[in-house]
């Protein structure tokens, strides 16, 4: 196993490492919030700081802070020139490529300017994300010398989980915490749904015996201090951004 008080990329300067997990943290926190525009432009970030590193790396003298690249993709191209008895082909070409791709929905999906394509959505956030972590884990295997396995479990150690524990069973959902008021299952659940939920299948998912009450009782307190939206002529609920602030803050995640 990995040791613990081994320090994560402990060989990169702290002017690129900082930055790097910060940024992978605020991805992800993004992504959580439901603010697709802001965690695409954090894998933009973490790009350039990535590259920074494998620059350095393939240099033998990494800069002192991120730095991008005139031309990113022929930037992520002439990694590919590195020296491949000293470099692995992850670091000259898998990861530089991944990179292009991260940087491609930054720059020309409607993300970091106007004009793109799409506008930012959570499948292209979802991407990005999911590129990031891997990208993120072939960095701790490289550096480190681990396995893939090894390296993934690191990354999910480096997160900043605040992720509420949701069962999900076909088209059920539970929190495994029963403890939990009626209030806050409803927004721990929430909180875990992309789109709005049904006031009815949310009743079904905190096993609520009256849809009636549940919308006195639940919905409309929780409407009403603006931790979610309600609408009651659609029958749909939504978490608002100070509703996952409380999820995050103040409900506990773990059983």
């Amino acid at each position: 196993m990995f040791p613990t008080e081994v320090r994560i990329l402990d060989s990169v300067p702290d002017g690129l490492r900082s930055p790097l997990i910060d940024t992978f943290n605020s991805l992800l926190r993004n992504f959580r919030q439901r603010r697709w525009e802001p965690a695409e432009l954090n894998g933009g970030k973490l790009t350039e700081i990535v590259y920074s590193i494998l620059r350095g790396r393939v240099d033998g003298a990494f800069p002192a802070k991120p730095s991008k690249p005139r031309n990113m993709v022929d930037a992520c191209k002439a990694l590919e020139n590195a020296d491949a008895v000293k470099h692995s082909r992850s670091l000259r070409v898998q990861i530089p490529r991944m990179l292009i791709a991260l940087y491609e929905i930054r720059s020309n999906r409607g993300v970091g300017h106007a004009g793109g394509d799409v506008n930012p959505n959570h499948m292209d956030a979802a991407v990005v994300i999911q590129m990031s972590k891997w990208v993120m884990a072939e960095l701790i295997r490289l550096f480190h010398e681990v396995d893939t396995s090894v390296a993934t479990l690191i990354v999910e150690r480096l997160t900043t989980r605040t992720v509420p524990i949701v069962w999900e069973t076909g088209a059920m959902r539970r929190v495994l915490n029963p403890k939990l008021s009626m209030k806050a299952q409803t927004l721990v659940l929430l909180n875990s749904a992309v789109n709005r939920v049904n006031e009815r299948e949310l009743a079904k998912w905190v096993e609520h015996s009256n849809n009636s009450v549940f919308r006195k009782s639940v919905l409309m307190p929780l409407h009403q201090e603006r931790l979610i939206e309600y609408d009651a002529s659609l029958g749909t609920v939504e978490i608002s951004p100070t509703g996952v602030d409380y999820v995050e803050t103040r409900i506990p995640t773990e059983v």
